[in-house]
């Protein structure tokens, strides 16, 4: 259960609408690194991590990846809310407005829309941790790319907060690999493991 505070988590105030920027952006609402993937994937990778820790940290990551989807909606809707049909057809942002007009939806900035299979549920200790780490990676990487495609600076500043967000989130799943190693290790998880070994001899 969540409690909801209704406002961003930072503020977006655009003045300027930018289809162009818009059909960037939206990479981030519903891309194969973005937002959504994000959310899903530590939300559902919670129920079979055996440890509280961990837990808590995919818990407090995953509802905080909410509230940047929140984020990253409320920039393309100020992008792309008093678009003139000259400035949709300039913009390039006329295949979108077609399908969706200038709703938000989750898609790439390629227009392919959100697929689950960008992202990936193991259920496995290291592997899930590994895969969380490379996200919050592959997630700077494209607030990094969104930056040098715009020069204004109300948008700039959300995204660098965003940005941010993502190395902060990378830091507190290296800590949390750590634990699990730790705690692995102390069962010589890697070394030998007994429940694999008993239900090899079983077949």
């Amino acid at each position: 259960m969540w409690i909801y505070e209704k406002r961003l988590e930072y503020p977006v105030k655009i003045s300027k609408p930018n289809a162009q920027l818009a059909k960037v952006i939206i990479t981030q609402y519903g891309g194969p690194d973005g937002e959504l993937g994000a959310s899903l994937r530590y939300l559902s990778q919670r129920y079979s991590m055996p440890y509280p820790e961990l837990k808590a940290i995919l818990t407090d990551i995953g509802t905080e990846e909410l509230a940047h989807l929140e984020m990253i909606g409320a920039i393309v809707h100020q992008l792309t809310k008093d678009l003139t049909m000259d400035e949709i057809k300039k913009g390039g942002f006329d295949a979108y407005f077609v399908d969706h007009t200038t709703g938000v939806y989750p898609s790439a900035a390629n227009g392919t829309p959100y697929n689950a299979f960008s992202m990936a549920v193991k259920g496995d200790v290291i592997t899930d941790i590994h895969e969380d780490m490379a996200a919050e990676q592959k997630a700077r990487t494209t607030y990094d790319n969104i930056l040098r495609f715009t020069d204004d600076p109300d948008v700039k500043d959300a995204i660098r907060f965003l940005r941010e967000r993502e190395v902060v989130h990378y830091q507190r799943f290296g800590e949390g690999l750590r634990i699990a190693t730790d705690k692995l290790d102390s069962k010589n998880f890697y070394a030998f493991n007994p429940e694999f070994d008993r239900n090899c001899k079983n077949k």
